[in-house]
């Protein structure tokens, strides 16, 4: 009974009128893209994670900053280990601006070399975000606009089978029932293209939320820990000149 109703559907997107069957062809790029964009984010947000998880770990569980830096070259995809390394490499280049005074003159306290770490890491921060984001337009798109397109080839293929019926001067079930019948195939379709669209729409700019607010508590940890550091320095330094 399957085989003979996929049978039916496909004789009957044969027999649509060529505005129907432009209306499937748009309704099939449009799905076969959102499938495409949602297995690829799918595949780049498992990678997220994983290397996620297992960067901070490795963060956590070390104390010293630079063998961190250079551990962290073995993440590629992760979000926190790009924001680390961008925000270290900077605290690696103010510290050297600040030890000669004559090549940036603008670096005088500690505290603004806090200040272009957050910025450096605030830069990733939204790569990465636009990175998350790719995509997404393409599928709210198709969630929004293909039950319209399904619709105006159901509206299109009705208006051809009355005109049909209006040239050949009947109006019995037999006449009329193809042509309703195959004009619907094309709502149906965009109702089958929209649905996973908006499904995964809403999925992905959940998940994209969330991985913008661990980056962002990541960052706040991140500039915390040298902001101490740096104080903790200080201090040290301060008590050593007053021996």
């Amino acid at each position: 009974m399957s085989y003979h109703f996929t049978n039916d559907i496909i004789q009957m997107v044969l027999h649509a009128g060529p505005m129907v069957k432009f209306v499937l062809f748009i309704l099939f790029f449009f799905s076969l893209t959102s499938w495409t964009i949602i297995f690829m984010k799918l595949r780049l947000l498992k990678k997220f994670k994983d290397e996620n998880e297992r960067f901070l770990e490795l963060f956590s569980s070390s104390r010293e900053i630079s063998k961190v830096y250079l551990q962290s070259k073995i993440f590629n995809f992760s979000p926190l280990a790009k924001i680390f390394r961008a925000g270290y490499a900077e605290f690696n280049r103010s510290k050297m601006l600040q030890g000669n005074p004559d090549e940036d003159k603008g670096l005088q306290s500690e505290q603004q070399i806090v200040d272009y770490v957050h910025k450096a890491a605030k830069k990733v921060l939204f790569a990465q975000s636009s990175r998350l984001e790719r995509g997404l337009t393409f599928l709210a798109t198709t969630g929004n606009s293909s039950p319209f397109i399904g619709l105006f080839g159901t509206v299109w293929g009705i208006m051809s089978s009355f005109s049909s019926i209006g040239m050949k001067g009947s109006a019995s079930l037999a006449v009329v029932a193809p042509g309703i019948a195959e004009a619907l195939i094309a709502t149906a379709a965009g109702l089958a293209a929209a649905i996973p669209a908006v499904v995964a729409f809403n999925y992905f700019t959940n998940r994209t939320r969330a991985s913008q607010t661990e980056m962002g508590n990541f960052i706040s940890d991140f500039v915390g820990s040298l902001e101490k550091g740096l104080a903790k320095k200080a201090l040290t330094e301060k008590s050593r000149g007053r021996q």
